[in-house]
C-alpha cells in the first residue's frame, strides 16, 4: 500500500453548512469520471472511498487503498496434561 492519495476522479462531495442537521453533505458523480475511476479500481466487485476533509476545510473522496494482510494459519499445539500425584487436590 502506498502512501500516495489517490483521488476519486468523477466524484465531488459539498457539506451544505444551511442545510438541516439530518443532511450531511451532497455527493456529485460525473459519470464518464465515475465509471473510469470504478472500473480501474474494482477490486471483488467494490471500490472503497473515503470522504475526508482538507487543512482547507474542503472536502475530497480518495479511494480507500487499505488491504487486509493476509492470515497464516499456524497449527495449534496442545499441551498435554499429565496427573501428578504430588498436587495436593
Amino acid at each position: 500500500m502506498s502512501d500516495e492519495k489517490i483521488f476519486a476522479d468523477g466524484f465531488s462531495f459539498k457539506r451544505q453548512e444551511n442545510a438541516p442537521d439530518f443532511v450531511v453533505g451532497r455527493q456529485s458523480i460525473k459519470v464518464d469520471e465515475a465509471i473510469a475511476f470504478l472500473k480501474q479500481h474494482v477490486k471483488n466487485g467494490w471500490v472503497n472511498i473515503d470522504i475526508k476533509q482538507a487543512k482547507s476545510g474542503k472536502y475530497y473522496c480518495e479511494l480507500d487503498t487499505w488491504e487486509a494482510k493476509p492470515q497464516t494459519t499456524q497449527p495449534v499445539v496442545a499441551a498435554a496434561v499429565v496427573p501428578s500425584e504430588d498436587l495436593p487436590f
